[in-house]
């Protein structure tokens, strides 16, 4: 059938045909039809039923003629039907309206309780420009849809200097809805936090919501006034909540203040605050933090996640028995323990380890590298500069599965992190993973290359078959390697140039 004959057909279907026809005819009709059709799609978003008055909203949208969906669509995306405000919204952003009418309508339906209509308005706006009903999308920040919460709260921060949406985030701090006030006191500004420092204070210690209680001791804790401080501290030393006491204890870390010690370690063994509690004592330190932090590594009944933090903590205290504190942890059965104890083993790296602890350090590290993939990094970091772990880290390079294991171990026998009696014999190592199929691999493979020719000063045996070999990786489909190798080749030029 012929474009025109189509038009006539979906023409005569809106005057006589039946609800379902009229509402295909509709929606036809915007597909095909052109300009001088326009005023026949508003009359039929007059219709009775209401999926005709869908069927034309979605045809005005397709017929691309913006002044007559002006006409239409604001009172449309108002309907009862929420298929109609549905594909009415749509129309507009597709036909880019932006008149009053239709930035009233869309901030009405930020207040829809369809929440497609609620995103549908929420990104209109946003690409509008405006905030649309202020209050509407305040509320919105705490929607349980979680496609609807998040962009409120990017919207909400675009928009936080206008004085109406600064108003209503103060109102809605003071008197909002549990879930929406909390972020609201989140994204208070520093001036309102001030203003409203009194009642916050009450908030702290009498409002029955831990989650409100949590974000204004969130935005206590950015004020810097002696009687602030000290509110949170009398707060953490009343509180029962295990929620409270770990945003407390975590915000209060920074001061270092020896009133945490008493307080945090009523906390120690506690599963879900006792964490907080140990990064808190380890912050502090001194006699008292190292005796309690001692304790939980050496008590088997200390939770795993305190376990794991208490670990890193006394890493990062550098105390003497440190080492041999955490060696042992590597081996626990809970991989988040092992991380803590590789952490706090990392820090001790920093400051560099004592002469005795290094090869105990190497072996037991080189043993773990490829058990849990994710903390090869810190291991790697660990074990960097130690030259004790170089025999281990030769043996692990070719029987390891686990390619980020193989190029950590690569990386660690390059010449440019430790060197032993054995680096002058470390090339064909590298030169063997030239042709991994793991692209860091080779990476690290002829990065090694490089630094052992200009560690040693020598040529390599073989040079013209390892030359033709890093010319083969011109091809290679990683940018890295293709620029490593040609570093290499400059390396081996300049040596013999010497």
């Amino acid at each position: 059938m012929a474009t025109e004959h189509q038009v006539a057909f979906f023409l005569r279907e809106l005057e006589t045909g039946d609800t379902w026809r009229r509402a295909a005819a509709a929606k036809g009709l915007g597909k095909l039809g052109g300009t001088e059709h326009a005023a026949v799609l508003v009359r039929a978003a007059a219709d009775p039923a209401p999926e005709v008055r869908e069927g034309a909203a979605v045809g005005l949208g397709r017929l691309g003629v913006p002044e007559a969906g002006a006409e239409v669509l604001p009172a449309l995306m108002g309907d009862d039907d929420p298929w109609v405000r549905r594909r009415a919204s749509l129309a507009s952003i597709r036909l880019g309206l932006s008149d009053r009418e239709v930035v009233d309508a869309y901030a009405r339906l930020l207040g829809d309780p369809d929440h497609h209509l609620r995103i549908n308005a929420l990104e209109a706006l946003r690409e509008l420009g405006v905030p649309g009903d202020v209050p509407a999308l305040v509320r919105l920040m705490s929607d349980p849809a979680h496609r609807l919460s998040g962009p409120a709260w990017a919207m909400v921060w675009d928009f936080h200097k206008d004085p109406d949406v600064e108003a209503e985030l103060v109102r809605t701090a003071q008197w909002g809805e549990d879930a929406v006030r909390a972020r609201a006191l989140l994204m208070l500004a520093d001036q309102a936090t001030e203003r409203l420092l009194p009642s916050l204070l009450r908030v702290l210690t009498d409002d029955p919501s831990t989650e409100v209680r949590r974000a204004v001791a969130f935005r206590l804790a950015r004020v810097k006034r002696p009687e602030v401080q000290d509110a949170l501290f009398a707060t953490l030393e009343a509180e029962r909540d295990p929620e409270m006491a770990t945003q407390l204890l975590f915000l209060l870390e920074g001061s270092r203040d020896e009133r945490l010690l008493e307080l945090a370690s009523r906390w120690l063994s506690e599963e879900r605050a006792g964490p907080s509690a140990a990064v808190a004592l380890g912050s502090v330190g001194g006699r008292t933090a190292t005796k309690l932090l001692r304790a939980a590594l050496t008590d088997p009944a200390t939770p795993t996640c305190t376990l794991a933090a208490a670990a890193k903590a006394y890493g990062e205290m550098g105390r003497w028995d440190a080492v041999w504190l955490l060696l042992p942890l590597l081996d626990h059965a809970a991989p988040e323990v092992c991380g803590g104890a590789l952490r706090g083993l990392d820090a001790m790296a920093d400051a560099g380890f004592r002469p005795w602890e290094r090869a105990a350090v190497a072996r037991a590290l080189v043993a773990r590298l490829g058990v849990d993939a994710t903390l090869v990094w810190v291991a790697e970091s660990v074990l960097t500069n130690l030259a004790e772990a170089l025999p281990g880290l030769r043996e692990l390079v070719d029987r390891t599965p686990s390619p980020s294991v193989r190029a950590a171990a690569l990386s660690l026998l390059d010449p440019h992190n430790a060197t032993d009696s054995g680096t002058p014999h470390d090339l064909p190592l590298f030169v063997r993973h030239l042709d991994d199929a793991n692209t860091g691999v080779r990476q690290a493979a002829v990065q090694g290359i490089t630094h052992w020719v200009e560690e040693t000063g020598t040529l390599p045996s073989g040079e013209e078959r390892l030359r033709a070999r890093l010319t083969a990786l011109d091809s290679d489909p990683s940018d890295f390697v293709r620029e490593a190798a040609a570093q290499t080749l400059r390396a081996l030029d300049d040596c013999r140039n010497n």
